[in-house]
Formats: structure tokens, sequence, C-alpha cells
């Protein structure tokens, strides 16, 4: 009878190590979807404004066909957008379209004919509502990053997360922030 104590006393720390364990996976699992998803939503914002840039090119060309460098820089820098992966390089390539989308608003600022066209407009408004869909999915991601992050370094579950398959996600953080902290402008 006197081995009884002991024994229950290993087995409820045994239950509440194992309640612990089984709490602590199911949130790691929990944010780990939320960052998944989270990045799924960029990407859909990422590859909707993806999709606005041939017909924004298109409009300019027929006003600017002389511009050549211009538009293919921007091709350029749409495709970089569309091919990547991760937030690294998701990040570089917004980066180089930022910069090639104000090259491309600068060079449309001397065609006064093309400020005047109504699809010129129209594109314009729909890459500034995307702009702004873009930025509010990176800051749903970041923040789930965020949590997730420190929920793997926090200790105890910094002892067993990564061997649960867990790791650090990185950020979605552009590059070089200068080209997101002046955002293209775009004149009505």
């Amino acid at each position: 009878m006197e081995w009884l104590v002991p024994v229950l006393i290993v087995g409820a720390v045994l239950v509440i190590v194992g309640i612990y364990l089984w709490a602590t996976y199911n949130s790691l699992v929990s944010l780990n979807t939320r960052v998944d998803e989270a990045w799924s939503g960029i990407t859909v914002q990422l590859t909707r404004r993806a999709d606005l840039i041939p017909n924004l090119i298109e409009t300019v060309k027929g006003y600017a066909a002389h511009e050549k460098s211009v538009l293919e820089n921007v091709t350029r820098a749409r495709s970089e957008v569309i091919a990547a992966q991760s937030p690294a390089a998701a990040g570089q390539a917004e980066g180089h379209l930022q910069q090639a989308l104000k090259s491309l608003f600068a060079v449309a600022e001397s065609y006064p004919a093309l400020q005047a066209s109504q699809n010129y407009l129209q594109l314009q408004q729909s890459l500034v509502d995307a702009e702004d869909k873009i930025q509010a999915s990176r800051r749903f991601y970041n923040g789930g990053v965020r949590e997730l992050n420190i929920k793997i370094r926090q200790f105890p579950n910094n002892l067993f997360a990564n061997g649960l398959g867990f790791s650090a996600r990185e950020f979605f953080e552009v590059e070089d922030q200068s080209t997101i902290s002046q955002p293209p402008r775009v004149q009505f």
C-alpha cells in the first residue's frame, strides 16, 4: 500500500504533462494553420494585383510605346512576384515591383491623354485597392507568424516544438523598406 502513493503521484504528473503536451500541440497546429491560411491570402492578393498589371501595361503602351524599358521592367517585376514561393522571395520581388510601378506612373504623368483615359483611371483605382488588400493581408500574416514564433520559442515549448515538426516562420517583409514607404503615386 505504501507504493500506491508514489505511483499515483507519478501517474498524476504524467497525466498533467500529457494534457499540457496535447494542449500545446493543438495550439501550435492551430497557429501553424492560421499562418498558412494568411500566406494563402497574401498570394491571392499578389496574384490579383499581378493580373491587373498586363492591362495597365497595354493601356500605357497605347500612349507611350517608346517607353519600352519601363514596360519591360514592370513585366519582369510582375513575373518575380508571381514566381515567389517564400515570404523572403516575395518581399524582394515586392520591392522590385514597387520600383517598377513608380517608374511606370512617372512615365504616365507625361501623357495627359493617358491620364484622362477612363480605362487607365479604373486600373489605377484597382491597383490602389489591391495594394490596400496586400497590406492588410501582410499585417494578418505577420501577426500570425509572430504568435506562432513566440509560442515555439517559449519555455518549455521550445524543448519539444522542433521535435514535433514546428519551426519558426519568416515574416513577409519588403527587402528595401523605402520602396513601400511611399506607395506609387496615383493622380486622378
